[in-house]
């Protein structure tokens, strides 16, 4: 399944920058495939957590190309991402 891939690759890099992996979801919605990580923390999110893991997993998700489909990388909050 690529949600556990996705997060067994993912996981401890994200521990490592501070954040948790709290949940990884792959979804089509019409034509368009989106992976969603939900992150948290000690505290609040900002955008400015939401960025510094993109720029944590974007290098690692497209070195692995584990998604054969294109798809949009959407990094959010625990709190906005339910």
């Amino acid at each position: 399944m690529i949600e556990e891939k996705v997060r067994d690759l993912l996981q401890s890099p994200i521990e490592e920058a501070g954040y948790i992996l709290d949940e990884v979801v792959y979804t089509k919605e019409g034509k368009t495939y989106t992976l969603m990580l939900v992150i948290d923390k000690e505290g609040f999110i900002t955008i400015n957590d939401c960025l510094a893991v993109n720029k944590i997993v974007n290098p690692l998700l497209d070195e692995a190309d584990l998604i054969s489909d294109s798809y949009v990388l959407d990094v959010c909050s625990k709190e906005k991402g339910r």
